[in-house]
């Protein structure tokens, strides 16, 4: 079981999207084992976004994920990181394909919806951003082996 860290960003939360992202991916099989709407301010922002600082869209970006609310959630499931990005799609929503989060919803590369762990060692350190171990929530849903290609019947 692989866990990643997902961010509804600003946008999503603006535009009304939450629970249509929110059930695609409960639909695609995997459980949400914490869930909160936060504001962002610049500190978090910029230990979360660290390894883009001196790019030229850095600023943007903080000042983007700072402007509104967001959706911190945690998602477990098999392959959950590469599941979640292959749904997310690319990251310029107007390359992404019809099907995915952005490929259906997404308006431009700088407002693309949501964030996604690139990798478990991301997942790791972004989880510990954003979550204590209270606020995660381990449990089964009896949907899971059906969803789990690996599960032994």
């Amino acid at each position: 079981m692989e866990e990643s860290l997902i961010i509804l960003k600003p946008d999503s939360v603006q535009r009304g999207l939450i629970g249509d992202i929110i059930s695609r991916i409960e639909r695609r099989g995997l459980r949400i084992a914490a869930l909160k709407m936060i504001w962002l301010d610049r500190e978090l922002a910029e230990r979360h976004y660290h390894e883009h600082k001196g790019k030229h869209f850095y600023e943007p970006l903080l000042k983007f994920i700072t402007s509104a609310p967001v959706v911190v959630m945690l998602v477990h499931g098999p392959e959950a990181i590469a599941v979640l990005r292959a749904m997310m799609g690319a990251t310029d929503s107007k390359q992404a394909a019809p099907g995915t989060i952005r490929g259906d919803y997404g308006l431009s590369n700088r407002h693309n919806l949501l964030h996604g762990s690139d990798s478990l060692q991301s997942a790791q350190r972004e989880v510990a951003l954003f979550f204590t171990p209270e606020e995660i929530h381990a449990y089964q849903r009896v949907v899971e082996p059906w969803a789990d290609p690996d599960a032994e019947w």
